[in-house]
């Protein structure tokens, strides 16, 4: 009797030999919760990888995601940044909370992160009290955990309290990157101009890396916003942070953004994360806002 072969997974070769199976198995123990993400819940899960622990704790997703293989260790990479060695895009898509939209009560924000591919690499999720949220709004402090495909946080970002217009330049934004939690590999630092929103990226040792210069006008209005990402000297372009245009209703009445970020694929991984810290940060700055909320449209806002 013929045995019936099923099509491969998108993005691998072959869905049902062992080295590529979609790290999205059966459960092989009982499901237990991570509680330092917010709102995603966690689930033991097997994997086919072989030689690779089984997956324990995956974040539980939606029937048929499918999770980016997951990468072997690699010498002075921090755990959990093996898989930004492997890409040079990433998007961010914001989740859409039901209960914000019918009640304007800020909940958590929750992201999906994807390769080109659509292969979640990680999901990250806000972890701030109800008070902050809704007293602060957008210019709230906040720590974002960012999960991997294991369920273990690899990456988290710590915006302290900060003014949010240039008109006080002694009190910028700033945003403190963390890889594995508790080590600072880089910081997001907001630069005083009159008119451009502008960054710096630094490492752990404070040192300037690279810049972020967005437009004068921030208004996301049927296209995409970008912030261009250059070398230290702003005379070379290095990759860019894109607010990508989500569509008239999603944009009128929720804050669910998303994002492209673009970086070189030999860029230093701890940079990369950085990037990705910076791009929330930007997020909160200029688009996190409600339809019936005014978005900031530049540094004077």
């Amino acid at each position: 009797m013929q045995v019936h072969t099923p099509a491969p997974a998108p993005g691998f070769s072959n869905a049902n030999t062992p080295e590529n199976q979609v790290p999205y198995g059966y459960p092989q123990h009982a499901p237990g919760t991570y509680q330092g993400a917010g709102s995603y819940g966690f689930q033991a899960q097997a994997m086919g990888f072989p030689g690779a622990p089984p997956i324990q704790n995956q974040p539980i997703m939606k029937e048929g995601t499918i999770w980016m293989p997951i990468p072997p260790p690699l010498p002075r990479c921090p755990p959990g940044l093996e898989y930004l060695t492997q890409i040079d895009q990433i998007l961010i898509h914001q989740q859409i909370e039901l209960l914000e939209i019918l009640t304007g009560f800020e909940t958590s924000n929750r992201y999906e992160i994807k390769n080109t591919l659509g292969q979640i690499v990680y999901c990250a999720a806000e972890d701030t009290d109800c008070c902050t949220r809704n007293c602060c709004g957008p210019a709230r402090p906040f720590t974002l955990r960012i999960i991997d495909n294991l369920g273990h946080e690899v990456i988290t970002l710590q915006r302290p309290l900060r003014c949010s217009s240039c008109c006080f330049p002694c009190c910028l934004q700033e945003l403190e990157v963390q890889a594995p939690p508790g080590t600072p590999v880089g910081y997001v630092v907001q630069n005083w101009h009159p008119c451009l929103p502008k960054f710096t990226i630094q490492d752990e040792k404070r040192m300037d890396v690279l810049k972020i210069i967005g437009p004068c006008v921030i208004c996301s209005c049927c296209e995409d916003i970008n912030f261009e990402v250059k070398s230290v000297d702003e005379t070379s372009t290095v990759g860019r942070i894109s607010k990508q245009w989500s569509g008239f209703l999603k944009e009128a009445f929720t804050d669910a953004d998303n994002f492209g970020i673009s970086f070189p694929m030999d860029l230093d991984v701890k940079m990369k994360a950085v990037m990705i810290g910076a791009s929330f940060l930007i997020d909160f700055m200029f688009f996190e806002h409600a339809g019936d909320k005014q978005q900031r449209i530049g540094v004077w806002q």
